[in-house]
């Protein structure tokens, strides 16, 4: 039962997103995002509001939802409730409150249970004890009895892009647009992440009363997917001397020295292993060059990387946050590229030596300031205000313009969606590799500082390269994997002039080789792109072709 109606579900959630996206029209100009712009501290200001009016709470099933409101309506005005699934027959009830006070009151009310074996925890997150004198009220989703905004089955899990209607729609750039909408970061997602930060803010409240707990990367730079991992980061204390008190705390000093910050991720192991709720899994990275506590949060059903004092992280996702708003076409381009990246696994979930979502992010940012469409980060520097200046601990300058929209620029690049893919992979799938470092700072190419198969400057950390980790043969199979699917698509405009993007995740492979056959003098007249001939034939016939076109070719012409 539960099988079928989750199945419907997803056939409905599907349905609603076709005839939402079949009447997608793409914006004709490139005006960009910028009059709408909301500041990153405004934001993140906002979420945490909301995560402080809010609790999550476990319930027996969607059923539960209208008793769990008329229940908690006792403690104050409910403001929105969201319901989700996570794998399995858990179900989670998000509460948010009108105000923190509500929530304060609730926490007092509620109780912890009577086990010698279970430690009393404060916590926003609760479940929902069954009521044996009446049988839970039923909710009507259709039928929406609430004077709330109520919404149920939110989507926790990635969806398959094979299920989002990409084929119902002709447009390369429509579909492009309809994979951004499906599958970014959903308000629910977000609100859970700063509820998951917000959950180790208060069990560290009691003794360091004026430390923050921020979520940074894709979780607020714009970027991220549903599903996506959380960054968290445990803020340094911010403290302003009262000169008129005579009263001053003790305190112990501490150094500031990696072994210290090693011996703080120890104990906030231990932290999560031992008393938070939903904590599990703990891992302690502490040789790592940034040393960070990994762990799952099993009533958000993510995986979690919690970090001491990463300040120069937190303002790079600022900046990446101002790339994200600055121009429409900016986050599609990203979400494709990635994705593209991930179903031909260039990418992988765990580190290693291949190209990360990271790099990947950069790479296409880089691309659009060639593209002059968004600007490089040296006029955000320069136009920077008092206000926007940012020193962090360790002396990393991170001072740049915050208020986008105070930007005087305008962007003349008109080019659609599906021409800047295209000239994305065509861009790189001819770039220099071997000589050149990619520097967004400047927005163009400097000569290399030192080897590294791919240099990407790190914008903030400048002597830094944040693609290092990557090898001499993933930067390569990178650059052949750029080239296919430069070829796939311009082939497909060229005979078609329609682009299905589900081709463009299944990755060059033999079945598609017999439909890109077309004149190759034709396509290396008109086009930068490499082309290496063992791609035109079939694997049982390729070994044979090859070494007779060998054998006619110097060693130099073998790959055009």
């Amino acid at each position: 039962m539960n099988k079928t109606c989750s199945l419907r579900r997803l056939c409905n959630l599907h349905e609603h997103l076709i005839k939402q996206h079949r009447v997608i029209r793409y914006k004709s100009n490139t005006s960009n995002d910028l009059n709408s712009f909301v500041l990153y501290d405004k934001f993140i200001c906002e979420r945490r509001s909301q995560s402080k009016c809010s609790v999550l709470v476990q319930v027996s099933s969607e059923n539960s939802c209208s008793d769990l409101h008329s229940y908690c309506s006792k403690f104050g005005s409910i403001k929105n409730i969201f319901h989700y699934q996570l794998a399995g027959s858990n179900h989670y009830v998000l509460t948010e409150f009108e105000d923190q006070s509500s929530v304060n009151s609730l926490l007092d009310q509620s109780t912890h249970i009577k086990d010698s074996n279970v430690i009393a925890v404060r916590s926003p997150f609760l479940w929902f004890r069954s009521n044996a004198s009446k049988k839970n009220s039923k909710l009507s989703i259709i039928d929406n009895k609430f004077n709330f905004p109520f919404q149920a089955n939110q989507t926790m899990i990635e969806p398959n892009i094979k299920d989002i209607g990409l084929n119902k729609l002709d447009s390369l750039s429509n579909q492009m647009l309809l994979l951004l909408k499906c599958t970014q970061l959903n308000d629910i997602g977000t609100r859970l992440r700063f509820l998951t930060a917000m959950q180790i803010e208060n069990a560290l409240k009691g003794i360091f009363p004026l430390s923050k707990v921020l979520p940074f990367g894709s979780s607020v730079n714009s970027f991220g997917k549903i599903g996506s991992d959380i960054d968290l980061v445990i803020m340094d204390s911010q403290t302003t001397e009262n000169e008129t008190s005579r009263l001053i705390y003790h305190g112990k000093c501490v150094s500031n020295s990696r072994t210290q910050t090693q011996r703080n991720i120890e104990i906030l192991g231990d932290l999560l292993q031992l008393f938070l709720p939903g904590c599990s899994r703990v891992k302690r990275i502490s040789q790592a060059r940034v040393p960070i506590v990994k762990y799952s949060q099993d009533f958000i059903g993510v995986e979690c990387d919690l970090a001491v004092s990463n300040e120069t992280a937190v303002n790079m996702s600022e900046l990446l946050y101002i790339f994200g708003n600055f121009d429409y076409r900016v986050r599609p381009l990203v979400f494709t590229v990635k994705m593209w990246a991930k179903e031909i696994n260039l990418t992988n979930d765990t580190p290693g030596r291949w190209i990360t979502n990271f790099s990947l992010t950069l790479l296409v940012l880089f691309y659009l300031q060639q593209e002059k469409i968004i600007p490089d980060i040296q006029t955000l520097v320069k136009q920077a205000r008092n206000n926007d200046v940012r020193i962090t601990n360790e002396g990393i300058n991170c001072t740049f313009l915050r208020d986008a929209s105070k930007l005087h620029r305008v962007v003349e690049n008109k080019k659609t969606l599906d021409q800047l893919l295209l000239g994305f992979f065509e861009y790189f799938a001819s770039f220099d590799f071997n000589t050149n470092a990619i520097s967004l700072n400047f927005g163009k190419t400097i000569n290399k500082p030192e080897y590294s198969a791919l240099y990407i400057v790190n914008p903030l950390e400048v002597h830094f390269n944040v693609s290092k980790n990557i090898s001499s043969e993933e930067v390569e199979r990178f650059r052949i994997e750029l080239r296919n699917a430069a070829w796939t698509i311009d082939s497909s405009l060229m005979n078609t002039n329609s682009f299905n993007l589900l081709d463009l995740f299944k990755g060059f492979d033999a079945n598609k080789k017999s439909q890109i056959v077309f004149d190759i003098q034709h396509q290396i007249k008109n086009s930068n792109r490499l082309v290496t001939v063992k791609d035109l034939f079939d694997d049982d016939s390729q070994t044979q072709e090859d070494t007779r076109l060998n054998k006619q070719l110097k060693p130099s012409e073998r790959e055009i």
